[in-house]
């Protein structure tokens, strides 16, 4: 089975979001990163040497290819990166090979039986 890793930058209040949105579009679990920073176009003001931007999170899904272009969209739209600038990133990398599926398998075959 062909798999694509979907690496989500988010703000941390959207991540619940975000994730409700992937498992929607099909993906079976998630990896999150909390309390990660970053720094976009233009940096972050800071006061007294403390940084004011705001917490953001990595959350991390492996899915299957046929399913992958879905779940970055959906993604998107929940976290509104189109519409809100500085709201969040997604992309995603062709994984070769992975192990530990093994209990998630079966659902990720009866997801895309009719897709593949």
């Amino acid at each position: 089975m062909r798999l694509k890793l979907i690496v989500v930058m988010v703000d941390e209040e959207k991540t619940q979001e975000v994730i409700q949105a992937a498992r929607e579009g099909g993906a079976t679990g998630a990896t999150v990163i909390t309390s990660v920073r970053g720094e976009g176009l233009k940096p972050e003001k800071s006061f007294l040497g403390l940084d004011l931007s705001a917490a953001r999170d990595v959350v991390l899904f492996l899915v299957a290819e046929p399913r992958s272009r879905d779940i970055l969209e959906a993604i998107a739209q929940a976290g509104r990166f189109d519409e809100e600038p500085g709201a969040g990133i997604a992309f995603q990398i062709a994984i070769e090979d992975a192990v530990g599926l093994k209990t998630q398998l079966p659902t990720l075959l009866h997801e895309i039986e009719e897709e593949v």
